[in-house]
């Protein structure tokens, strides 16, 4: 069966959004071994060196459109590499696997506002899913209530997602010419170097970490997985169905968190997650369903 391109979208829509899944368990599982600006300098390291043997001579070549384009790109890395995956793994130090999912998990919500502000329409179906995703995610944090059970280390998740949803609004205005492995390698580049003033700062404050299997072995797969590939199949599932209709798939998030926090890392999970996890699975499928 050949995929459209609606249906490769929602794909790449999803393995990112499994694959990020898993970067917010190894945030939160290195809480206590490495410090979060740390653990985002090195993740993009990894993820540089993941692309560049696919993206560093074509980025070379097109170095003239990336400069053409510098304040787009630098504005996409601040958002998506140098402040979101650090707030991510701040909010690690003190916030549960399985909260940070659930909270990210706003991100839709803003993707959709954006798009509507561009004078986007969602239609009735998917306007419909996206509501009862969402309420499934808000019962999910509110512990069985809508209004939500936060605490002073979340507001750390929650100004990640606004800067994820931002990032993703974002994308749709990619200059085409720079295409997807050129943009995704200049990002990563910049974002480190943004980085860098901070892991200096870290680094004589809080002092380096001990490069072992428990450090090393997650750092590699947020910087292989959750960086070049997972954010490869994003940028890609925009560009063909658009940020808001990703976001709907996004909402699969906190279910897959809050089954590998429970598998992994041993964080609780009770009836009412599992009802929780029936909403959302029931308004993403509804919300990407095709119009007949």
């Amino acid at each position: 069966m050949v995929l459209g391109a609606s249906g490769l979208g929602l794909l790449l829509a999803a393995v990112a959004t499994v694959v990020w899944s898993g970067s917010f368990v190894t945030s939160r599982a290195l809480h206590d071994s490495v410090p979060p600006v740390q653990a985002a300098f090195w993740r993009w390291v990894v993820a540089i060196l993941a692309v560049a043997p696919f993206a560093a001579r074509p980025a070379w070549r097109r170095r003239h459109l990336i400069r053409r384009h510098l304040g787009f790109v630098t504005l996409a890395s601040l958002l998506g590499v140098t402040v979101y995956n650090t707030l991510v793994n701040q909010a690690g130090l003190t916030t549960p696997a399985g909260t940070m999912g659930m909270v990210m998990a706003a991100s839709p919500v803003l993707m959709a506002l954006y798009e509507r502000l561009g004078g986007a329409r969602p239609g009735p179906r998917r306007l419909t899913g996206m509501l009862i995703a969402c309420a499934g995610v808000l019962l999910l944090v509110g512990k069985g209530s809508l209004a939500a059970d936060l605490a002073a280390g979340d507001l750390w998740i929650v100004a990640a997602a606004v800067c994820f949803a931002s990032y993703s609004a974002l994308l749709r205005r990619r200059p085409a010419e720079l295409g997807g492995a050129v943009f995704l390698f200049a990002t990563f580049v910049l974002g480190a170097l943004m980085l860098l003033p901070a892991y200096g700062v870290s680094l004589a404050v809080q002092g380096g970490f001990a490069p072992t299997a428990g450090t090393v072995g997650p750092l590699v797969y947020v910087g292989v997985f959750s960086s070049a590939l997972a954010f490869f199949a994003w940028n890609k599932a925009i560009a063909l169905i658009g940020a808001a209709r990703a976001g709907v798939v996004y909402y699969l998030q906190p279910v897959c968190v809050a089954l590998l926090s429970w598998l992994l890392i041993d964080e609780s999970m009770g009836p009412s997650h599992l009802l929780c996890m029936a909403l959302i699975l029931g308004g993403v499928a509804l919300g990407t369903a095709r119009s007949r």
